[in-house]
């Protein structure tokens, strides 16, 4: 979906939207940010914490960081850091990092306008070259532990694989891939799946791994776009910020903060 196209129907929102003209009245661009998510956001720093930056220098102002816990689903992220606030009192920001670009969400949330993908994100596999040189099918992985996130879409792929074949085989106990792919540069497994952008960010480079699709039929190839929200009656924040982002993926910046942090750039 083009902005111009989010932009169509536009609905009021409990609160008054930070407008552009509030944003740089006020002098700083507040942004939405997930706690604990590597590569992206770990105690104020990572590819969002750039980005962001990247956007407030972009629009003119400084930036403020509304760093805050994931919901149940991301309707509740959503209501919660982009069109009302959160029940304990703080929020909504300006605009949220690393939101979906995704249509039966935007259809479930017309209070916000969801737009300008910036990284198209997949579920991958890595392995120690040396313990498994070759696997075109996850069989081959034979009885090798895996590790893997439990609580996350890897882990729920990893659990259905082939009807169930792998589920005694996993290792779940990490809070993300990063923690996963770290255990395998350690050398306690032979494989580990998780995001991309985790174990791109802990592996990328390393003659001893190998990063890949998965090797399932059924397994999501082409991923998901993420991008940004702001609240339905702001477009013309979104219309700067998306003006932002397009400069920064045309003169290379948005590849260059990927790279800084050791992963692969994927256009959305």
């Amino acid at each position: 979906m083009t902005l111009a196209a989010a932009f169509g129907t536009l609905v009021s929102s409990p609160a008054a939207a930070a407008s552009l003209s509030k944003v740089r009245e006020r002098g700083s661009l507040i942004v939405g940010m997930y706690h604990d998510m590597p590569p992206f956001h770990v105690a104020g720093k990572g590819i969002d914490v750039e980005l962001a930056q990247a956007l407030a220098a972009g629009l003119g102002v400084k930036l403020s960081l509304l760093p805050f816990n994931a919901d149940e689903n991301m309707n509740d992220d959503l209501r919660n850091m982009v069109w009302k606030g959160h029940y304990l009192g703080y929020g909504p920001a300006d605009v949220l990092m690393h939101v979906p670009v995704d249509k039966p969400l935007m259809d479930a949330t017309p209070q916000a306008l969801i737009f300008a993908p910036y990284y198209r994100e997949q579920v991958m596999l890595a392995r120690n070259l040396k313990q498994l040189p070759k696997l075109d099918t996850l069989s081959q992985v034979g009885q090798q532990t895996i590790a893997v996130p439990g609580q996350s879409l890897a882990g729920w792929l990893m659990l259905g694989a082939d009807q169930g074949a792998y589920k005694n085989q996993l290792n779940t106990q990490w809070k993300n891939g990063c923690e996963a792919a770290e255990a395998l540069l350690r050398g306690e497994f032979a494989v580990a799946v998780g995001q991309a952008s985790e174990l791109e960010s802990v592996l990328r480079g390393n003659p001893d791994f190998a990063i890949e699709a998965i090797p399932l039929p059924r397994a999501p190839r082409d991923g998901w776009a993420t991008g940004l929200a702001v609240k339905a009656d702001a477009p013309d924040l979104a219309q700067a910020l998306q003006a932002a982002m397009n400069t920064l993926s045309s003169n290379g910046q948005l590849k260059a903060i990927f790279n800084r942090h050791n992963v692969n750039w994927r256009s959305a």
